[in-house]
């Protein structure tokens, strides 16, 4: 679109010193094999989330609905269907013009900014806000919370999803198999202790460099922090693998993805 909706500030979206969210934690870097990856119709994006995202969302004609943490722009891009007025923000700007290149007949914009400094965006001027599969790859949770609050209008929604940080946390948590039981269980070495934890988002990648960051945080963090934004916590859904095993295993398998959900959801209304 050639012309920036009138709900943006006409400023440079750059990050405030000593809050800048850490570059490390950008997809930027592995752009192309992270836009190929969210687009497979195998993901959990497509298959499990987005659907489950839009019933939750509820999404009306004309609506302002601020994507934080847009990435390559494919739940934008959704919402934008679904009938959505919509501004999207990441820090990559690699991540960013994928968006662009993608949403070109579509009511989107998109700018590169740290969720945790979206000074470009006025007061209280979105319906709702969404930051989908992001806030455990930001540092300044706080910070990204205050932002979704103060975009809002009053009464305004926030949907997050997140991994599950009960039950997923890299290199903490793994799937073990009790033979004797005939059961498929989850291990979880540490829960309460906050972390950060370095990954290789594409193990076996000949991509140079191919690392984030992973900041677990245990329940009581996250719900914390959406109070002192001001936030009210409306709803909590936890989403389960659809994935199907055959073979040997497959009934221990299938029962361990029914009782170990991969994803949370919530949703938030300001106060």
């Amino acid at each position: 679109m050639d012309k920036k909706p009138s709900h943006f500030k006409k400023v440079k979206a750059t990050p405030k010193e000593g809050n800048r969210t850490p570059a490390s934690t950008s997809w930027g870097h592995v752009a192309p094999w992270y836009d190929q990856s969210v687009e497979s119709p195998d993901s959990y994006q497509q298959g499990l989330i987005l659907p489950n995202l839009l019933r939750l969302m509820d999404i009306k004609k004309d609506e302002r609905l601020l994507d934080i943490a847009c990435g390559q722009g494919m739940f934008s891009r959704e919402f934008a269907h679904s009938g959505a007025t919509v501004s999207g923000t990441d820090i990559s700007s690699e991540l960013i013009d994928i968006a662009e290149d993608k949403s070109r007949n579509l009511n989107a914009n998109f700018y590169v900014a740290p969720a945790n400094d979206q000074r470009m965006i006025l007061d209280a001027d979105f319906d709702k806000a969404a930051c989908v599969l992001a806030l455990q790859d930001i540092d300044d949770l706080s910070g990204t919370l205050k932002e979704a609050h103060r975009a809002l209008k009053p009464g305004g929604l926030f949907y997050a999803v997140i991994n599950h940080p009960a039950f997923r946390i890299p290199k903490r948590s793994a799937w073990g198999i009790d033979d004797a039981k005939r059961i498929q269980f989850r291990r979880e070495d540490e829960y309460m202790s906050e972390a950060r934890i370095r990954l290789d988002v594409h193990p076996g990648s000949k991509i140079k460099d191919a690392e984030t960051t992973y900041f677990h945080r245990p329940l009581q963090v996250f719900f914390k922090a959406l109070e002192k934004a001001g936030f009210v916590v409306v709803r909590l859904e936890e989403w389960v693998s659809p994935k199907k095993s055959e073979g040997p295993k497959a009934e221990m398998e299938n029962k361990a993805r029914r009782e170990f959900p991969l994803f949370l959801a919530f949703v938030a209304r300001k106060g």
